[in-house]
């Protein structure tokens, strides 16, 4: 009897090792970076920094790619569980139906999207980017006063992107009047002196079966690595890829 027990005590160590091995098991993202409208960000910049925000918290693989059209690729897409897009505006690059198609086909599958503070301006002329988005910047309507500290309110506390986040200060630019009309769900947001109202900073829609996560924040590294922010950059992507 006694050699039975500890058998089966052995299996029941082995079966939580390999789920907790499982559970371990990091998250793969593929970060889009490219050219930006020089010289007001430093696109690289922004998208090192946000590749150091996800390694150093140890859940994430990260592959950098700066050009666009990986998404001309299923195959390659299907590797990751989160596409996060930093910046490519400043060429305005056109993408093949194909690549449109597979990004879609990506979140709406189950898997995750995050867009980061200008990568919602790009491909303006794409509509169903826009909706991806959420909200996108629109040049000409879109806007922000100079960049300064201001108090970011944390709206939903009960989100898994916002558990552990107080309200916090942060130096950055205030994006104001991003343009669209999809239901978000708005987790973080700010009072804007440059619109006279409380702007959406952080925000999440369901696409398909997958999720959708527009971060307004991240000027620059000093933005991203802000605390609170390296918090909430980790939450979103791991929520955009798992939905927890």
């Amino acid at each position: 009897m006694r050699g039975v027990r500890a058998a089966l005590m052995l299996v029941l160590c082995c079966v939580i090792s390999v789920g907790a091995f499982a559970a371990e098991k990091p998250v793969k993202v593929l970060l889009i970076a490219g050219d930006d409208i020089a010289p007001y960000h430093d696109w690289r910049d922004i998208s090192e920094s946000t590749r150091d925000v996800l390694v150093e918290s140890g859940r994430f693989d990260v592959k950098v790619c700066e050009e666009p059209m990986i998404l001309e690729s299923k195959t390659a897409l299907a590797k990751y569980d989160v596409i996060v897009m930093t910046l490519f505006t400043n060429s305005d690059p056109s993408i093949t139906d194909a690549a449109k198609e597979n990004l879609l086909s990506f979140v709406e599958g189950g898997k995750g999207f995050v867009v980061h503070h200008l990568g919602s301006a790009s491909f303006k002329d794409w509509d169903e980017f826009g909706k991806l988005c959420g909200r996108k910047w629109v040049m000409g309507k879109s806007g922000h006063n100079p960049r300064g500290v201001f108090e970011a309110k944390i709206v939903k506390k009960d989100h898994p992107i916002t558990k552990g986040v107080e309200n916090f200060r942060i130096f950055d630019e205030l994006y104001s009047k991003l343009q669209g009309d999809e239901k978000i769900e708005v987790l973080v947001s700010a009072y804007s002196d440059f619109s006279e109202t409380e702007e959406p900073l952080i925000f999440v829609r369901p696409y398909g079966k997958g999720r959708s996560v527009h971060n307004a924040f991240g000027h620059d590294f000093k933005a991203i690595k802000n605390p609170a922010m390296k918090k909430l950059i980790c939450q979103s992507v791991e929520w955009a890829a798992t939905g927890k």
